[in-house]
Formats: C-alpha cells, structure tokens, sequence
C-alpha cells in the first residue's frame, strides 16, 4: 500500500493530524525568540595587562611577548594579536571557527589557568593579567542617563538604584555602565612649604595609610566567648584627613598646613559619553542567555514606566539602541513580506492551476510553513532576517512537489480517471523522484549549514529552515495533498478525454520544441556561444562581501593625533558634536570619547581605549540620508579639523571587520615597518576614490626623558625609581591608600598644588626627597637633562610579529572594484627580505567565508550526482540533467547587470540554491521522459511529449519561486540574492525546457522528429 493510500484511506487521523499541525506550528510560532539579525559567535578574548611606567616597548617585550608565547600553547587557538602601549597591554585572543558558545568557555578557563601560571615571571609591577571572555557581549539595550543641574556624583547614585532595580526584570542578564567618573580624594601638597619643613611626601603617605588601614584587632576568649575586638580612629569625613597631626622628628603640624584636601573626580577620564551635547552615564542592559530580547525590551520598558514616579524632575533617558523596537520593526516587516510572499504565490496558483486547485496548494504551502515552526523551534532557530528571509526563498520549492502531484492528478482526471484511482497512481509514480529532487534542493545549501565560520554561523538559519520547511513539503505533498484531492477536486466538465495539451501554447512550444532538436548542433552551439558571453559579461558584475545596514543610524570616527589629552578630544568632540546635532534629517547624537561605545549590536566593533579617539553615532529620520550625508559631513569636518582624521560609515550587515581595505605588513623592525607602510599609505592617498586612509599604528609621540645624572643621585640616594614617582607625583598623581565610605573604596591621590603641575617646563625645578640629604631638593641637582624625543605609541603585532595594517575604504562603488585598482599599485612596491604584505579587510572575510563553503561544496556536489544516480540508475541520465547546470549563468549574468547589483557572499548563497532548483525541475522532466518511454512511445516522442505535458507544473515552479523572491528585492541584505535566483532561474527554466530535450537527443541519439 502506497504512502498516499494510507493517508486517503485513514483520511480522519490525516485531517485531524493536519489540524494539531497548523494549530500548533502557529502557536510555536507565536512563543519563538525574536532577533532582528541571527547570532553568531564572537571568539575573541582580551588580555588586559598593566606595566606603569614602562614604554610601548617595553611593554611589548617584558610583557606582551611573554604573554603572547603562553597563548600560543592554547591548541584552540586561531589567532592573536596584541597592542602595546605605554604603561598597557592589550591582547586579543581569537578561537579557532570550530569552537561555538557551547565549548568556548571551557577555553576560556583553559585560557585563564595559563595566563595565572605566568603570572610569576611577569616583570616586577606589571600585572595584575585580567581575562575578558564576555568581549563579545551584545547590550541590547543601551541608553544614556543625563540631567541638566545633576552632579555625576548624583547621577551616580540614580543609576545604581536604577541598575539595581532593573536586574530584578525578567529576562535580564548582565548590566554595564560607560562613562562613569570615579571620584577620589586629592592630596595637593605645597612641594616648596614641604621642602621648608623637611618633609617627604613618603612620610605623610605612611601616616595616610596608617590611619586608612582596616586593621585586624584580633579576637578574646571570656569566658566561653570569643569575643571579636575592634578599633576606631580611621577616616569618617573628608574634613578629617586635613585634621591628621604629621609628626616629623620634633615637628608636629597637621596636613592642612602643607596640603589642601579636597573630593573630586579622577582626572584624566578614561571613557565619557554625552547624549545630544548632554554628559551621562551609559547604561546597557543584555537579555539572558537564549532570552528573548523582545520580551526583555518590553519588560524593561514596563520597569521603567512603573519607576517613573521615582525619576527626579530633570534626568533624562536617551536611547542609543532599543533593539526590542527594532526587532518588532523588523520581525513585522520580514513577517509582512512573507506574508506578501505567500499571497502572490497563491495568486499565481489560481491564476495557472484553477480555482480549487490554486487553493488547495496554496492550503498545503501555509500547512507546510506553519508545520516547519515545530522542528525548527526545538534547533533552537529564532525569527530573525536569516530564518524568515530562508522561508521566502523557500516559498516556491515549498508548492512544487505539491505541483506535481495535483497537475499529475487533473491530467489523469482529464483523461477521464477518477481523483480516487489517480492520487495514489501519481503519488507513486513520482514520491521518490520528488523526495530525490528535494533532497538534491536542501544538499544545495548544505555547505553554508555546516560551514564553521562566523560566516556559516550567522547564515546557518538559512540552511536549517530551508531543510525543515523542504523536507516536510515532500511529506504534506504525498499525504495531506492527494487526501484533499480525493475530497475537493472534481472531473473536468470536458468530454474530450483524448489530450489535454491541444491548446496553442502547447503546440507552438512542441513546434519549438521539435525544430531545435532537428537542429540540434545549432541549437547547441547557439547555447555555448550564449554561456561563453556569459562568461565573459560575469567579468563586469561587482563584488563585494555583504551589504550595508539599512538602519537609519550612523558612525563618525574622529581620530585626532596619537596622545592627545583626552580633555582635549573632548573640546573638539563637543565642537563637532554640536555640528552634526545641527543638520537636516538628524534627530540625535550619541558621543563617545576615549574609546568606543558597549557593544549594543552584534557586527557593531567598539575601539578599544585611546585618548585621541571619539566616536559619534548619529540617528537620522530616514536611513536613504545617510548617502548624502556621510560625504557631506566627512568634507566639512575635514575642512575644519584639517589635523584629524573624519571617517563616516554605515552599520554593516552580516560579519566583516573596520576597513574594507587592509594592507599588512608584518616585520622586526618598527623603522622599516613605518617606512614601507608610508609607502602603501601613500598609494591608497593618491587615489581618488580612498576614504579614511589611515594606520593602526599612528603617529610617533612626544615624550620626555629625564636623563639621570647617576653620580648625584647615588650621592643622594636616589634611583629611577624615586625620580619617575616624583614626577608622576607632582604632574599626574598617585594613589597613596583608599577611603571608605560606606561601599565605596575612594583612592587617595597625592599631588602637586594646580600652579606646580600645570607647568612643564617647571620640571627641573620639580622637588625629590633626598634620604641622604634628610630633605627635599629640586631634579635639576641629580638629572642631568631632560630631552624631548619621538616614540612609538603603539606598538601592534599579529601572531607575535610586530604588524602595521593601513586602513582605506571605499568613496563610491565596491571594495573589490578599489582593490582591483590598488593591489596591483602596491604589491609593486619592494618589501624588503624578512617582510611580508598581506590583504585583509573585505577581501579576507570574503575569502575566508568561501573557503568555508569550498571545503564542503564538492562534497555535497558529488552526493547530488550520487542522488540523481540513483533516482535513474543511469549515468546519461545524469550527465543530461548535470550539463544544463551551468545555463544558470546566463540569467544571472544579465540580472547582476541590469539591476546593477553586486555579487556578494548571499549572491553566492543563491546560486548555490539555484542549482538545486534547476536540478529538481530537471529531475520532474528526466522522470516524465522515462514514464513515456515505459509506456511503449519512440525516443523522440518521449522527449516532446514529456517536455509539454512537464512544462506547466516545470514553469509554475519557477513562476512560484521567482514571484514570491519579490518582497525580498526591497531588502537590502537579500537583494543580491533574490536578483540571483530570480533572473537565473528563470533565464535557465526558459532554457531548460529546450536544452535539456536537446542534449537528450544528442546524447541518446534520437531520431529527428
């Protein structure tokens, strides 16, 4: 008994089964995560280790080096690259691909157990190492917390009680702040009146941290008690450190006599934030692993609303990034456009295939969609641009199974059987060519599903619904769609039960048909000469990687030179600030100075830490803005800052890195690095259509050494050590102890008054204690001169060789396109012996992604022509319906051009899956031709008898597919692909219908008709 005479003949369990499907794959459907994009893994880690006092050199070789060569033993490791800088290193560790969130903190751990191991041969004062394993964390709620009046102190205070309250939400995982002011105590010491008592700031740090000290008092036994004992006298008010008695040989004075004590913040900031000209604090909030950021979005709203009351008159929230809004918006768009999707597919059904047949299918498809929501909920696959994008590509592969069987049963109908006789008769004849085909269909996206790369894994959705939703449209199209075919669909009312394929298109298509195979090798030779120029028109289709966002939010970096104060940045920040707040379509500006924001999108990558550095994110009214504003403010900035480097961008979808163009060259020697570097920037410089051309190595800095005059400070009794602390001491500060108060740990800075510190050329004057001499002298008497010399700030090294990469993107047109213009200019540059140039940025994500789907590609390529080997225990077989593949190409070709689009990476993904198509639709005409063969027809007639009566159900399945690939045309990241499959599949069903006769005929020889 046949899978469809079960199904008919049980038809009550079939109904009701039916009805728990639909029912309950709409309510899973409901109750699904919703992401605007899907979530891939970030596999980095930061290594975060101080060195006070040491240079970028230094750094790098006492410390990052060391560090760098214990990474390396990591057998997951990918990759690492580091940033030394003066008193800091920075190194990001980065996991090899096969390695997901699952399996990542075991590494981590592993990670942390060898960085403590080292931990002892870290140079004396380098160190604490810290290890960030949540880099990658994705604050989809991020906001900042201003007030006109309100100290940060103040605001503080409200964002800790906020921070508390909404850590109790539901769907709440972790929440961080950016841009706090940390406050201290400030020590300001009067170094001459210090210098007339005889008196070390040592001294009075001593006392400070004396009288600072938590102090165990111990414990006494009374009794049978132990009795815990304890002891007063430290630091309750800050009025009581100017009341603390110095005491100095006979000498007896308190601190306020030779110092002023006062609270302030910390000084240099290291992070600020400002919301429309507006200084805040940045709060952002992630959802819950597996949460649902909706749902989260939703409850934090309704948090805040229920605290309103609570708010004081004058905070202010400002959004950066509300992703709960922005997921809805998206989720209802992609919802919409699939809905729009269905409606034109099922229109184009009742269109070709009747009334009750079009609805019938179009019944069958919304069963099958609603269905596919059952597995796919439980593989942990969200509602997101992949997954419900991959419906709609889905959509007409989903009806053409169902296609088949309802055409094969009218046809039969028409010649006068019975629905009853016919479903299973066709059902049989065709399941397992169609369960083949489908198979054929989902092994074409599988190189992307099992793909490990961060690029797999963003897209890997796209293959697991299309796996889903194809797999179970083969179930309901030999189950469900007979049974309703049997109950719905009646006799034609025609008593002509000789052919249905009499009408006139059928007969110019057969006349078509049957002159082309007379003139077989002309035909042939037409096709080739059409695919050759196909070939060669490929040549002039763009490239590029993945699109740009069309969220109506954008970036503008602002690079002032390496080691400006960061107070400095902030002026122009500012300036700049109230700049873009003031242009057209603009509605806010979000600032960020030091570095770059929390990681509030998942492709969105903060810079790490510089003083130089600003970033502005601007929202706008209309993304369609954002083309003309980008140049436009790039220009005006530029023309204003001529000493600063302006670069504006879009988000990005999908995976990539900053800079499209990456030029690296990796070397020993820094001199010989900046020099072959400035000879790559110049030639991205020269060409017209760069845009921030930059280095990640930047300018050299100013620095000042302070030579030692070694013969004075020994008779002094001083070293380095003392000089560089009294320097520190007197323009920048030190931390001499912590006072407490309440939670809070202040540090306790010492320093010189303002009038003192705010004077470098004071420096020599600047007063060292003497313990020789039992008294303060000024740096002059034991350093010989201070010289003012240039070094390198930063100092970047990728898997442990020191490596500049040059930064450029591109005005107008594709990265590829700029590429192709500068590689050839710069790999004619000579790279000195022991150097290497490497190409990364676009190109290598690019490459990287392909390569992924390369190692798999010729697998599931080759389990393809085993299946097509099966279905038709014939090589010939196989060869016709393989030889028509490449036909694709043409269709695309002209479609890439004529819509001038790209060919990226999703472009790519849909070729891939229009293979799979061709090679299904092919499979329906093969078996057709095979059926009348079996039925004792010649070759010939076979082969145009097969080719009318397959071009309906063969043409609905391209019409179906392509009509319902429309809605994703208006998508900027499905554009390139729904132009792919659109153009090529119906470019190539066009010829496929004539071709694949053809070859037919020539490989099997067959008579002229």
């Amino acid at each position: 008994m046949s899978i469809a005479s079960v199904a008919i003949n049980n038809r009550v369990v079939t109904l009701v089964l039916t009805v728990v499907m639909l029912i309950a794959g709409l309510y899973i459907f409901n109750g699904m995560s919703r992401l605007e994009d899907p979530e891939f893994t970030i596999k980095d880690a930061l290594i975060i280790t101080p060195y006070n006092g040491a240079s970028a050199l230094e750094v790098e070789q006492e410390v990052t080096e060391l560090l760098e060569k214990t990474v390396q033993q990591l057998g997951e490791l990918d990759k690492v690259t580091s940033k030394s800088e003066r008193g800091l290193s920075t190194i990001t560790v980065t996991i090899k691909e096969q390695y997901n969130k699952e399996t990542l903190p075991q590494v981590w751990n592993k990670l942390r157990q060898k960085i403590d191991d080292v931990k002892y041969y870290l140079p004396p004062g380098a160190g604490p190492s810290l290890v960030i394993d949540d880099y990658g964390d994705v604050y989809s709620i991020f906001m900042v917390v201003s007030g006109d009046g309100y100290s940060f102190k103040e605001l503080k205070t409200y964002v800790n009680d906020l921070q508390q309250q909404l850590l109790l939400v539901n769907g709440v995982g972790k929440i961080t702040t950016f841009g706090e002011k940390s406050e201290a105590i400030y020590i300001e010491f009067n170094r001459s009146r210090m210098a007339q008592l005889g008196i070390s700031p040592e001294i009075v740090a001593a006392q400070l941290n004396g009288k600072g000290l938590v102090v165990d008092a111990g414990r006494a036994h009374v009794g049978s008690s132990s009795i815990a004992v304890s002891t007063t006298g430290g630091f309750t008010k800050v009025s009581d450190f100017e009341k603390l008695l110095i005491t100095h040989d006979t000498k007896q004075f308190y601190l306020s006599d030779i110092a002023k004590v006062s609270r302030g913040y910390v000084s240099p900031s290291t992070q600020l934030i400002n919301f429309d000209g507006k200084a805040g604090i940045g709060l952002g909030i992630s959802t819950v692993s597996g949460g649902n950021t909706v749902d989260m979005g939703e409850a934090v709203l309704a948090k805040l609303s229920e605290l309103e009351s609570q708010r004081p008159a004058g905070i202010e929230f400002g959004y950066v990034s509300l992703q709960s809004e922005g997921v809805k918006e998206a989720i209802s768009g992609f919802t919409s456009s699939l809905a729009e999707a269905v409606i034109i597919v099922i229109v184009v059904l009742l269109f070709f295939m009747g009334l009750r047949s079009g609805l019938l299918i179009g019944f069958v498809l919304i069963l099958t969609i609603a269905g596919s929501f059952i597995f796919l909920a439980p593989m942990g696959v969200a509602l997101e641009r992949i997954s419900l994008g991959a419906l709609i590509i889905a959509l007409g592969m989903l009806v053409d199974n169902a296609i088949v069987v309802v055409d094969g049963i009218l046809i039969r109908m028409q010649k006068g059987e019975s629905a009853e006789s016919a479903a299973p008769r066709v059902v049989n004849q065709s399941a397992w060519p169609l369960l083949g085909a489908t198979l054929i269909a989902i092994l074409a996206f599988a190189a992307i599903g099992t793909s490990n790369d961060a690029t797999g894994e963003y897209c890997r959705s796209l293959f697991q619904v299309v796996m889903v939703s194809l797999l179970l449209s083969w179930v309901t199209a030999v189950t469900i769609t007979p049974l309703l075919c049997v109950m719905y669909l009646k006799a034609p009312k025609s008593t002509d039960k000789t052919s249905p394929y009499q009408g006139t298109f059928y007969t110019k298509y057969r006349g078509l048909l049957a002159s082309s195979i007379r003139h077989r090798y002309l035909s042939s030779a037409s096709i080739i000469g059409i695919f050759a120029l196909s070939l060669w028109g490929f040549s002039f289709v763009q490239q590029n990687f993945f699109p740009s966002s069309t969220r109506a939010q954008f970036m503008v970096d602002f690079w002032l030179p390496q080691g400006t104060h960061i107070e400095e940045t902030q002026k122009h920040a500012e300036s700049v600030e109230n700049y873009l707040g003031n242009l057209a379509n603009v509605e806010h500006v979000t600032t960020t100075i030091g570095e770059g924001a929390l990681r509030f999108l998942l492709t969105y990558q903060p810079q790490q830490s510089n003083s130089s550095y600003a970033q502005f994110l601007v929202d706008v009214d209309d993304y369609t803005v954002i083309k003309t504003l980008i140049p436009k403010i790039e220009v005006e900035l530029l023309q204003k800052y001529p000493d600063a480097l302006v670069y504006a961008s879009p988000f990005e979808l999908g995976t990539g890195t900053a800079g499209k163009i990456q030029a690296r060259i990796s070397g020993p020697d820094t001199d010989v690095l900046r020099e072959t570097s400035d000879k790559v920037l110049e030639v991205f410089s020269k060409e017209s259509n760069t845009k921030g051309v930059r280095t990640d190595w930047r300018n050299k800095q100013l620095y000042i050494e302070a030579v030692l005059a070694e013969e004075q400070a020994n008779i002094n009794g001083i070293n380095r050590g003392m000089v560089a602390e009294a320097i520190k001491e007197s323009f920048e500060g030190v931390t001499t102890g912590v006072y407490r108060e309440n939670d809070l740990l202040l540090p306790i800075i010492i320093r010189a008054n303002e009038n003192e510190r705010s004077d470098i050329t004071n420096i020599e004057n600047v007063q060292i204690w003497s313990p020789n001499a039992q008294k303060m002298i000024p740096l002059r008497q034991v350093v010989q001169s201070f010289e003012t010399k240039f070094e390198d700030g930063l100092i970047l090294r990728r898997n442990r060789e020191r490596t500049i990469t040059i930064f450029a993107d591109p005005v107008t047109g594709t990265a590829s396109e700029l590429l192709a213009t500068l590689k050839p200019q710069v790999e004619a540059i000579k790279i000195p012996p022991g150097y290497t140039l490497e190409w990364g940025g676009e190109y290598e994500d690019s490459s990287k992604a392909e390569k992924g789907l390369a190692s798999s590609i010729p697998i599931f390529i080759l389990s393809m022509i085993l299946i097509t080997i099966v279905i038709f225990n014939s090589l010939k077989q196989t060869l016709v319906i393989w030889l028509c593949v490449p036909l694709a190409l043409i269709g695309v070709t002209a479609g890439m051009l004529a819509t001038n689009q790209p060919f990226g990476f999703m472009a790519l993904l849909g070729f891939l899956s229009l293979i799979g198509m061709l090679i299904k639709n092919a499979i329906v005409l093969v078996d057709e031709i095979n059926l009348e063969q079996s039925q004792g027809k010649s070759l010939i007639n076979s082969i145009l008898d097969s080719g009318v009566s397959r071009l309906r159900p063969v043409a609905m399945a391209a019409l179906t597919t392509a009509l319902g690939m429309i809605p994703l045309i208006f998508d900027a990241f499905f554009v390139s692909m729904a132009v792919t499959i659109i153009s090529g599949l119906m470019f190539a069903t066009a010829l496929t219908m004539i071709v694949l006769p053809i070859v037919y005929a020539l490989i099997f020889k067959a008579e002229n008709p």
